[in-house]
């Protein structure tokens, strides 16, 4: 059987991740946000980690603004565009790892830490919390760790209304409706407050939970579906406005788990 990071690898080594965050209005939207959340919590004094930074989206802009970034990721497809994209700017450095083990960074050592990709691909319960007690292990007491995670809610309304939602509904759900995370899904789902329980236990206190995309890749798809440029970034503003709304937060697709290191 294929591991984790064999199937992850094989998926992202095929696909164009550089350009996921600019080609749909979906993609742009979930950038938007999720920028406007770090926002809060860094300035250009900041010194950032990004596990599972992808080709560095948010790393070098972040580094472009003057924080001090450091980048790890677990596809090496990814981490060549990272570094090819990052090439001269002497406040990033990369790493190739796993967000399981972070062990090549110091306990308190950031201001913030951002986990935006790797709780996609982590099923096993002892590799989750791990994946969690790391980041808030490398994070300074009273720094913001911002995790994001998908909805299985939004998977399904995203994914399975084209003739397929029997599979889609094995594959995401057992028997009694009881939510699967299990590898081969690839990308696993989570109900907002199962997500939220993983935390319970550890030394951080919630800030928020928001999401970052709403409804939009689920109907983007639609002939009449469009948002022109001139009414786009008049709708970020507005998504940003209603992003924690507890009621719409199932039907987003991503979502952001924001907290501070006690």
């Amino acid at each position: 059987m294929s591991s984790r990071e064999e199937i992850v690898s094989g998926f992202y080594g095929q696909g164009d991740e550089d350009s996921r965050l600019k080609r749909s209005r979906h993609g742009q939207l979930e950038y938007a946000t999720t920028m406007a959340y770090i926002h809060r919590y860094t300035d250009r004094n900041s010194r950032v980690l990004e596990v599972g930074a992808g080709t560095g989206r948010y790393s070098i802009a972040l580094a472009k603004e003057g924080m001090r970034v450091s980048a790890v990721e677990l596809v090496e497809e990814n981490l060549a565009v990272l570094r090819e994209n990052s090439r001269g700017m002497d406040n990033i450095e990369s790493f190739r790892g796993d967000a399981v083990n972070l062990g090549r960074f110091a306990d308190n050592t950031f201001d913030v830490t951002l986990v935006l990709g790797p709780m996609y691909h982590i099923y096993e319960p002892k590799d989750v919390n791990s994946a969690i007690d790391e980041a808030i292990r490398v994070t300074k007491p009273g720094g913001v760790i911002l995790f994001a995670f998908i909805s299985v809610f939004g998977i399904m309304y995203a994914n399975y209304f084209q003739g397929n939602w029997a599979a889609g509904q094995e594959e995401n759900f057992d028997a009694n409706y009881r939510i699967r995370h299990f590898k081969e899904q690839l990308f696993t789902g989570y109900d907002v407050p199962e997500f939220e329980q993983l935390f319970e236990s550890k030394p951080v206190e919630w800030i928020t939970t928001a999401g970052t995309d709403g409804m939009v890749e689920s109907i983007e798809d639609r002939e009449d579906f469009m948002i022109p440029d001139e009414d786009f970034e008049a709708f970020a503003a507005w998504y940003l406005h209603f992003a924690e709304k507890r009621e719409l937060l199932g039907a987003t697709n991503h979502l952001l788990y924001i907290c501070r290191k006690i």
